[in-house]
């Protein structure tokens, strides 16, 4: 072994060293920490079972065991120490395989990954080699996660001070999000993005925990306040950009076989909706009951690509409307086409969450009657969304939990997953996007149990098409909603009075609570 080689495993075997004593002596929410790292690992790269992991740097196992539990067992795990003289952690079982490399990538030779994760792990004495071994480890198409240690951290900034003044020093060589980025473009790699994340971040008492649990999504996404995060999260992909993905199905519940009506409104998504019902398709094709395509009066060729798929395949059904247009008057025609037992809605451009649908359907067999897509659970990953949009949603929230007296994060986003019983009961009046407002907060006010998952959102890319959502144009359809339920809850009054308001669930279910279904009796389910 050359002198150099000996310096990067002695640097990366310290990194790891270091970073889990931080873990183990000053993180009062380690646990929770890695295991919401591990959930954004899954959604950032869109897992599939089957497909391999490599994490380099595991230590003392403290992330690998959060990694094993979210990917349920269903995706091999290489987990690599630095540390010589390791030994394998606790509470490691099938299918995570340990590894000591005393060399490296040598240890590893032959072998290649679909994906590559590390935490803190990055230094600038040793980064441009471990990153070209990364890439030679990698598939064509492979995606590496790194979750770094901002430098700009303030708390960071003042531990490194007070520790100098004692005679001590950080050991480790940080780099910054644009070092990073610089040099994960220059190694090869393509698709980079590295972003500021996780404002919570020792000191913090378990008030200020809650806190910052609760705003950091907020300063995540905050001009200027964003680049004082405690991490930088970087992702990026190997060539080439488009990669074959496994052919698998995700469709494991026998009691929701072919009970599935997905309903998709349409507006000029010619480029989007074909790549969406495959893959609805590939993954969920024995859940299929039908797939109703909205065409909200398109200006595009989105008619006729429905057409051509509907004619190779009946469960493929084209609603077609002349107007006004309106993606509420596009949903409510689809729910009323809708005979499947569940409804399933979604966005057209949502192909690349539909591996994390799968969520949703694993709650729905619990017996949740309407489960929905969360993108501000504290599992959730937000990246790139716009900050004007994240405070609007965040105040509408707020302002609505006060008003209604209910406990929820986020339901107003489309993906959803509801009972048809309960479809039948709402009552939808918002012609635009505020028809969102109105399947999320309507089910809840009806006493049905309504359960969050966290999914990812990642603002869209150039070939993703445009959003047609205009804050300035559809916010007041939101406010317009909150007020007429609370005219209905209170007074009994309104254009919601049809809705049956009962007394049953206060507050949604969350990712992070007991997988325990709290019993409505007959008369609070109204059935």
């Amino acid at each position: 072994m050359s002198a150099s080689d000996r310096s990067m495993l002695d640097t990366l075997a310290l990194r790891e060293k270091t970073r889990d004593r931080y873990f183990l002596q000053r993180d009062p929410i380690a646990a929770d920490r890695l295991h919401w790292r591990a959930q954004s690992f899954r959604h950032l790269v869109h897992l599939l079972p089957g497909q391999t992991i490599l994490e380099l740097g595991c230590g003392q196992g403290l992330f690998t065991r959060q990694l094993a539990q979210v990917t349920h067992g269903r995706n091999p795990i290489a987990a690599v120490t630095f540390d010589a003289l390791a030994g394998k952690p606790d509470r490691i079982q099938d299918p995570v395989e340990f590894v000591v490399a005393e060399t490296f990538p040598d240890t590893l030779s032959g072998r290649q990954f679909d994906f590559v994760v590390a935490m803190d792990l990055l230094d600038t004495r040793s980064c441009a080699t471990v990153l070209q071994h990364v890439l030679e480890l990698l598939k064509p198409g492979g995606q590496v996660v790194f979750y770094e240690s901002n430098p700009w951290n303030i708390a960071l900034k003042l531990r490194r001070l007070l520790a100098r003044l004692f005679g001590k020093r950080d050991p480790r060589s940080l780099l910054s999000r644009g070092q990073l980025y610089e040099l994960m473009s220059e190694v090869g790699f393509i698709r980079v993005f590295a972003v500021f994340n996780d404002f919570v971040f020792a000191p913090l008492s378990p008030r200020l925990v809650w806190l910052f649990r609760n705003l950091s999504i907020i300063l995540e996404n905050a001009p200027g306040i964003r680049t004082l995060a405690g991490a930088i999260l970087v992702h990026a992909q190997k060539p080439p950009r488009i990669a074959e993905r496994p052919a698998v199905s995700l469709a494991h519940h026998q009691s929701l076989q072919r009970a599935l009506s997905v309903v998709i409104p349409c507006y000029n998504e010619q480029m989007n909706v074909g790549p969406l019902v495959d893959g609805l398709r590939r993954l969920y094709d024995d859940y299929l009951h039908e797939i109703i395509l909205v065409d909200d009066n398109s200006k595009d060729e989105t008619a006729a690509v429905i057409a051509r798929m509907a004619a190779l395949d009946t469960r493929i059904r084209l609603v077609s409307r002349t107007g006004p247009n309106g993606v509420g008057r596009a949903l409510s025609d689809g729910y009323r086409a809708a005979t499947g037992r569940y409804i399933l809605t979604m966005d057209c451009d949502f192909q690349h969450l539909l591996p994390e649908i799968a969520d949703l359907f694993d709650a729905a067999v619990k017996g949740y009657d309407v489960v929905v897509g969360s993108r501000f659970s504290r599992h959730s990953v937000l990246l790139n969304y716009p900050f004007g949009k994240i405070v609007a949603n965040r105040g509408f929230h707020l302002i609505a939990q006060l008003l209604l007296f209910r406990r929820f994060r986020d339901l107003t986003n489309n993906l959803k997953l509801l009972r048809r019983d309960v479809v039948e009961q709402l009552c939808l009046e918002e012609p635009w996007f505020a028809v969102n407002a109105e399947t999320g907060l309507q089910p809840l006010l009806m006493g049905y149990q309504v359960k969050e998952v966290p999914i990812s959102w990642i603002n869209r890319t150039p070939d993703m098409g445009m959003s047609s959502f205009k804050l300035a144009q559809v916010g007041w359809g939101y406010w317009r909603v909150l007020g007429r339920l609370w005219l209905r809850t209170v007074f009994g009054a309104g254009a919601y009075r049809a809705l049956a308001v009962r007394t049953g669930a206060r507050q949604t279910w969350r990712s992070t609570d007991a997988e325990r279904l709290r019993p409505l009796s007959e008369q609070e389910r109204g059935r």
